[in-house]
């Protein structure tokens, strides 16, 4: 009997959004993200442990005004100061969309991203 061949586990996520540029440029100054040295043509890819992540131009076929960016996926990062990222976006005005609060995994908090994708964030 073989073994069914299955998958590890998510090793890359990346964000489909209309302005490659505006999104890697809110990454980097809102959330620290370095970029990596290189990116294929259409994305912007950052150093990310341990999984890569990037923002790139819509696949084709993808409708980007079907709804909201990102509608059924939670995408979370960690941090080491959720306190001190959450003070910072509200400084730089990201729109907060759950407040600060304790979790089982740390301190958590969720804001708008790039092109509103709602991205979530815990401390350790």
């Amino acid at each position: 009997m073989t073994t069914p061949v299955g998958i590890d586990g998510p090793d890359f996520v990346a964000l489909q959004v209309r302005d490659v540029e505006a999104a890697a440029a809110f990454c980097e100054k809102h959330l620290g993200l370095r970029r990596t040295p290189a990116s294929p043509p259409g994305a912007v890819v950052f150093d990310t442990k341990p999984i890569p992540f990037a923002v790139r131009e819509p696949l084709p076929g993808t409708d980007m005004d079907a709804g909201r960016a990102g509608l059924g996926v939670a995408l979370w990062f960690g941090t080491p100061d959720a306190q001190a990222l959450h003070d910072r976006l509200v400084a730089d005005g990201v729109e907060v969309v759950s407040a600060l609060a304790d979790s089982p995994f740390g301190p958590v908090f969720s804001f708008a991203g790039p092109e509103g994708y709602v991205l979530t964030v815990h401390g350790a």
